[in-house]
């Protein structure tokens, strides 16, 4: 599995250990993972699926 090239940390996060960092790799995926185990990517999918994900996010009615 290729290496992120580099990871940016939500704008929504403070300071401490729960914050999400997101990257994509050489072959389009893009990746998650959190402050607190930063070592293993807990999500793992195609640009176009992550798009997809943020949209559907954004759109629902239960959004905090």
């Amino acid at each position: 599995m290729p290496e992120p090239t580099s990871w940016q940390k939500s704008s929504y996060c403070g300071s401490g250990d729960s914050c999400i960092h997101v990257s994509a790799d050489p072959t389009g995926q893009v990746r998650l993972t959190e402050s607190a185990d930063p070592a293993p990517v807990i999500l793992s999918a195609p640009r176009t699926a992550f798009a997809a994900l943020l949209r559907a996010a954004k759109e629902s009615p239960n959004r905090a």
